[in-house]
């Protein structure tokens, strides 16, 4: 899956020369945490809901809601811009997966995505978190198969697809990761065929099924 399927496209922009003012209340309107900086064309950098609050002044302040105001209404966005921070930017062509490292690796919550230097689209936090919700088909109906193998070796997606399939099964969904203690795990989805016959046919092929669950859309 690619980062131009799941990215938010034609993101809410500001440029150096908007107010710290007018970012809090796009970022408030829109219901979101970030946005992109551009100059004309080029993407210079991004700013978060942490950052304007950062340079906004405290609770405890002095000032007067009119001077805070002021304050806020002529602060630029372009006066707050690390000028020496990393911009971080990824490819519409690139994997989920590479954009979900880049997040985990450095701490942040969301990516410009740049193609040929042109600022096209953003993905966040939220982009992969729906991406995961929906590799797992966590929103549709039907069964939850959770298996631990006995080894992984060459032919055992197969000899279990094969007997999952023997008695109707229809597999929507599949994936597979290694536990905490090591051991090789594959969940299905499937959304219909008859769930004990699918679980004795698993068993006869030497392997365990560890839970079942139902879910409904």
């Amino acid at each position: 899956m690619l980062v131009k399927e799941r990215m938010t496209p034609n993101p809410i922009t500001i440029t150096p020369q908007t107010t710290v003012a007018t970012a809090l209340q796009l970022m408030r309107d829109n219901k979101i945490r970030r946005l992109p900086v551009v100059q004309g064309d080029k993407l210079i950098g991004i700013v978060t809901d942490r950052d304007l609050l950062e340079v906004s002044p405290s609770p405890a302040t002095t000032l007067s809601i009119f001077e805070l105001n002021y304050l806020l209404a002529k602060t630029k966005i372009a006066d707050i811009l690390p000028k020496d921070k990393k911009l971080i930017i990824i490819s519409p062509d690139a994997f989920v997966e590479d954009a979900a490292l880049l997040m985990r690796e450095n701490k942040i919550g969301g990516i410009p995505v740049v193609d040929d230097g042109k600022l096209v689209g953003i993905i966040t936090e939220t982009n992969i978190f729906d991406t995961f919700i929906d590799i797992m088909g966590i929103k549709q109906a039907g069964y939850r198969i959770t298996i631990k193998l006995g080894e992984d070796r060459p032919g055992v997606l197969a000899e279990i697809t094969k007997a999952i399939a023997s008695c109707g099964g229809n597999i929507t969904h599949t994936t597979s990761f290694v536990n905490a203690s090591g051991n090789s795990i594959i969940v299905f989805r499937i959304n219909q065929g008859d769930v004990d016959s699918i679980i004795s046919a698993i068993n006869q092929q030497g392997y365990s099924v560890v839970s079942v669950q139902q879910t409904n859309a």
